[in-house]
């Protein structure tokens, strides 16, 4: 079992990097508050569906609240930013670069609310993984074009805050019950801010084909519970900072399955950069000499 949890972080960073994908076939076919309300719905309803298959725990109403935050901040908050911004025209290699922030931000937040005693070694890891991002993806911010304007970037800034708070809100209050039913949870929670936004802002225009199907049923499957489930079990078991510094992994591996999908070029200027935010990922997740971990403080 211990030699399997090995294999989470590297199947998480493949997993979450493939949602370009299903970004890229959905967004001309669905509104993004629209599109990411249905794939919540039907998130939550297979994962009811596996809770009376499994027969999982319920969780109490503190622990269902609690999810539900999460998933409205994780979920909701995140993906509905990231898809609205990049639907009104922000590049996605500059939101990936904003998004990119995220481990910086979570291990403050780790910090001051968790009492994670964060080292030098792995702030520099910190720092030094947000680099190599910077250098992958700055091929993709030579035409930055007109959807950058104050409404996409305050977009982008507010969907890493919701990720960093999400995950910072569910390793302190919604660690402890069954991760299936707090899944679900969190997929209520985020399909209920969406359904809002979509009936607030939206015309609720869909285009159902086939790169639509292909679009929802990869996002909903791979990440939404594949994903998702992988995320859950290293928040729970880890630290908010090194668990956060994963995604600095994440464009490296978009980067390679677009050269591999979509023939998109890769420059050894990227490469490096890949070389540099893994060496990143690598100190901020560094074992002391001890063995443990990390620390905490009172």
């Amino acid at each position: 079992m211990h030699s399997l949890k090995r294999l989470i972080p590297a199947s998480f960073v493949v997993l979450w990097a493939t949602g370009f994908i299903g970004a890229r076939y959905a967004m001309p076919w669905a509104e993004p508050f629209t599109f990411l309300a249905a794939r919540f719905v039907i998130a939550a309803l297979l994962l009811a569906g596996l809770m009376l298959v499994l027969g999982s725990k319920r969780a109490t109403r503190a622990e269902a609240l609690h999810a539900t935050v999460a998933g409205i901040l994780m979920h909701g908050v995140y993906l509905g930013a990231v898809f609205w911004a990049i639907h009104r025209g922000m590049p996605a290699g500059l939101s990936a670069l904003i998004v990119g922030l995220q481990p910086l931000i979570t291990a403050v937040l780790a910090g001051k609310f968790l009492g994670e005693a964060i080292l030098p070694r792995h702030w520099a890891g910190l720092a030094v993984g947000l680099i190599g991002v910077v250098i992958v993806l700055w091929p993709k911010l030579g035409a930055l074009g007109g959807g950058v304007t104050p409404e996409t970037l305050v977009a982008s800034l507010v969907s890493v805050l919701g990720m960093s708070a999400g995950t910072i809100w569910q390793k302190r209050y919604a660690s402890g019950g069954d991760l299936v039913a707090a899944t679900m949870w969190q997929y209520i929670g985020g399909g209920a801010l969406m359904i809002l936004a979509s009936l607030a802002f939206e015309t609720h225009t869909v285009v159902i084909n086939g790169e639509l199907i292909f679009a929802m049923a990869w996002l909903v499957l791979v990440l939404s519970i594949g994903a998702i489930f992988l995320l859950m079990v290293m928040i729970r078991d880890g630290e908010m900072s090194k668990v956060a510094s994963l995604f600095y992994l994440v464009p490296a591996v978009t980067a390679v399955i677009a050269w591999a999908l979509f023939d998109e070029q890769l420059s050894l200027v990227q490469i490096v950069g890949m070389a540099i935010a893994t060496l990143g990922v690598g100190l901020a997740t560094a074992r002391p000499a001890n063995g443990k971990t990390g620390e905490l403080r009172n």
